[in-house]
């Protein structure tokens, strides 16, 4: 036998029954500990380490339910099987609740514990596989995000700043073709820039790094601050925002403000960019229940209903009538539904084509005397 070999630790007050089972599984190569009541069980387990733990549910002092109840805060991965003389529906029932693999009712052969120990051993394998992947995963994400940051985004930024210099004149006179040429590479490095960043939060959003600790908000003024900004940009567009303005009652919630803000800005943007000259763009807020409703609409080109489904998926991008390649980087309603999801709410889209869309965002009111909290994972 190697240290490899799976080690089975049998916990029973019957002697007999610690015996016979520890020769049906030193017949198989297994290591094979065994233990007289609970107690003891809980030591074994705290030290040795098991890979499964059989344990009899009826014994004096520490019950099988009790040990049962107790691996997971040793490790949760232990493959635990109950036996008992006194086999129940209910019993069996209530020991698969307390996490047990599986359930054997005495007398047994020992080709039925044969088996119920190889499935549980495989399960345990695939489960410890799988938590591995998925650190490596975590690892590999981490590793990609920094290098994302730092040596991808930092030297595009610095190649940015270069183009700006030259098409401010700052080096000298460029005639107008070179100019021009200048100007288009910084147009596609700017939404390259764009693309990375938007990449960048999703990838933080899913690691929950992007939500930090929530305070008591006004929906409200967020909102306020927004249309002021965004003002500008719609009336270039020949756009009007419909805004009732700070006038009216607080709609608090607890929230990220960061993440309120970029879930409000992408939407009210979109329904700028999506609209038409001359159009409209409504923002409603009220209460429903016990929910603060937040309802974007624009009267734009909208959205065929066979896009509508995937409209929040990654890099899903619906272009306007004349575009040959649809603008943004197609992750900006993929983040907006993580972050509502993050604040424990969740974001709905209505659209007619030709007529306009509308998204509406519920998010869950702040409870009276509401408090700052931590963030929640995205």
């Amino acid at each position: 036998m190697t240290e490899t070999t799976p080690l089975v630790l049998v916990i029973d007050d019957e002697e007999s029954m610690r015996d016979s089972c520890s020769q049906i599984l030193l017949k198989e190569r297994y290591r094979v500990e065994t233990a007289k009541d609970g107690a003891t069980g809980i030591q074994l387990i705290r030290t040795l380490h098991p890979a499964v733990v059989i344990v009899d549910l009826k014994m004096p002092g520490m019950s099988g339910f009790e040990v049962l109840e107790s691996l997971p805060g040793i490790d949760p991965q232990i493959v635990a099987i109950v036996i008992t003389g006194y086999a129940t529906v209910d019993s069996a029932v209530e020991a698969m609740k307390k996490g047990a693999h599986d359930f054997l009712p005495k007398p047994f052969t020992p080709e039925a514990l044969r088996i119920i120990i190889g499935r549980g051993l495989e399960r345990r394998r695939l489960v410890l596989e799988a938590e591995a992947l998925r650190k490596e995963k975590q690892l590999l994400e981490e590793h990609f995000i920094t290098m994302v940051s730092h040596q991808l985004r930092s030297p595009l930024v610095a190649i940015q700043q270069y183009f700006e210099v030259m098409l401010a004149g700052l080096v000298g006179a460029t005639d107008d073709r070179l100019k021009e040429m200048i100007h288009k590479a910084n147009e596609r490095l700017s939404a390259l820039l764009r693309l990375i960043n938007d990449w960048l939060d999703l990838a933080r959003i899913d690691q929950g790094r992007f939500v930090g600790a929530f305070q008591l908000l006004d929906v409200r003024k967020i909102l306020d601050r927004l249309v002021d900004l965004m003002t500008p940009s719609a009336r270039e567009s020949d756009i009007s925002l419909d805004w009732a303005g700070s006038a009216g009652p607080a709609f608090e919630v607890l929230a990220d403000a960061q993440g309120l803000e970029q879930v409000f800005a992408n939407l009210i943007n979109n329904a700028i960019r999506y609209n038409r000259p001359q159009g409209r763009v409504r923002i409603d807020l009220r209460d429903e229940a016990d929910s603060v409703i937040i309802e974007i609409q624009d009267t734009g080109i909208g959205i065929a209903q066979e896009h509508v489904p995937f409209i929040f998926d990654q890099f899903f991008r619906v272009g306007r009538p004349g575009d040959k390649i649809p603008k943004g980087s197609g992750l900006g309603l993929s983040i907006a539904k993580k972050l509502v999801e993050a604040h424990h709410g969740r974001i709905e889209v209505r659209s007619e084509l030709g007529v306009g869309t509308s998204f509406t965002v519920r998010l869950p009111k702040a409870a009276v005397g509401g408090s700052a909290t931590g963030g929640a994972s995205a």
